[in-house]
């Protein structure tokens, strides 16, 4: 006596299971171009404080370099006056040569000082160049946030002196968060993921992100962006990435709670949707890929199957099965092909035997072995 279920074929949409920790898309270590003490920090310069882009975190002294500028600012003056002397000076040069009675054209270089006039042309240009790089030197005194940012540690603080390319911060963008799921290699194929040389962030796969907070399970909607195209060459697996917008739920984007840098979650990836695929129970599947299948004639028929998948609930195939044919779902102690059966749920069987013996002479067993009174 046996319990069985026909066979349905259709289209299933894999999901492929992993998981991965949550990381920032850029993360820098941000380092001092000039030298000089701190007078002055943000209120919000602490670990976990945000920065819009282009705010201030750190002023560092810059009266050293707004001397430097004032000094450039005067070289470049002192420039502008030597070209303007040796302008004039060109201007006589060639009058006192038209006296000659002979063509400005003929005259030698010298005789009409043009090399003296593109040298001071030259130093011009040298003097408003120190002045622009005192202006930068000057503009690097205030360290600014290069994005919208968290602060995920300092490194200095006020009155502290900082050197040339002495660390100062380390942040971390927020406008959108990446989670690096593994995938196997035999689930690459039921993925979308666009070639190497193709333009990435296109897919528009989705990925549910899962993390259990004091039992109960919060859901983020990510979507899948690239892949890395490398083998890992310990584990053997491939790395595609997530990108989940505004984690930190600062702009008002993301109605979900907040998702931290740094935290594990557990990610479904939608894949790809396969036609005329059956699914089978785990439990009805016998060894590594025979299941036991009832026969148009109430007989047993060990077949194995082709699977296309697996998960932890179901085998998917794509082999066909006749009309009248079904899974067996009940655990055979003897199997041999061929063995007659009565199915539990068949009320024409269950009608017949009635009629034929009027009292049944077995006890039909359930699913899980348990006698039915």
């Amino acid at each position: 006596l046996v319990e069985a279920m026909p066979f349905s074929a259709g289209d299933v949409q894999f999901i492929i299971e992993s998981q991965g920790s949550v990381l920032p898309r850029t993360e820098t270590i941000l380092v001092s171009e000039v030298s000089g003490q701190v007078v002055k920090v943000s209120d919000k310069f602490k670990v976990g404080g945000f920065f819009k882009k282009g705010e201030e975190l750190v002023l560092i002294n810059d009266i050293d370099y707004q001397v430097a500028l004032l000094q450039a600012q005067a070289r470049l003056h002192v420039a502008e006056a030597s070209l303007m002397e040796e302008e004039a000076r060109v201007e006589q040069a060639k009058d006192e040569w038209r006296l000659t009675g002979k063509s400005i054209d003929e005259a030698p270089a010298l005789a009409t000082r043009r090399p003296q006039l593109q040298k001071a042309k030259a130093d011009l240009e040298a003097a408003k160049a120190e002045v622009q790089a005192a202006q930068i030197k000057l503009s690097r005194t205030k360290i600014v946030a290069p994005y919208d940012a968290m602060l995920k540690a300092k490194h200095l603080d006020i009155g502290q002196f900082v050197g040339v390319g002495g660390q100062i911060a380390t942040t971390f963008a927020v406008d959108y968060a990446e989670v690096r799921l593994p995938v196997k290699f035999q689930d690459i194929d039921f993925l979308s993921l666009p070639k190497i040389n193709h333009e990435q962030g296109l897919l528009g796969s989705t990925v549910d992100l899962h993390l259990n907070v004091l039992g109960q399970e919060q859901t983020w909607h990510a979507k899948l962006t690239r892949y890395e195209g490398v083998v890992d060459m310990n584990s053997r697996v491939h790395y595609v990435v997530a990108q989940l917008d505004d984690p930190y739920n600062l702009f008002g984007e993301n109605e979900s709670n907040e998702l931290r840098v740094g935290t594990f979650v557990n990610g479904d990836i939608h894949g790809k949707t396969v036609n005329d695929v059956t699914s089978i129970p785990r439990a009805a599947v016998r060894g590594a890929n025979n299941i036991h299948i009832v026969t148009r004639s109430n007989t047993l028929d060990i077949r194995p199957v082709n699977i296309l998948r697996g998960d932890s609930q179901y085998i998917y195939t794509r082999d066909q099965f006749g009309r009248d044919e079904r899974l067996i779902l009940t655990k055979l102690e003897l199997p041999v092909n061929g063995m007659e059966l009565r199915v539990s749920n068949d009320k024409a069987q269950s009608n017949i035997e009635e009629d034929t013996t009027g009292v049944s002479n077995e006890t039909p067993v359930s699913v899980d072995g348990e006698a039915n009174d």
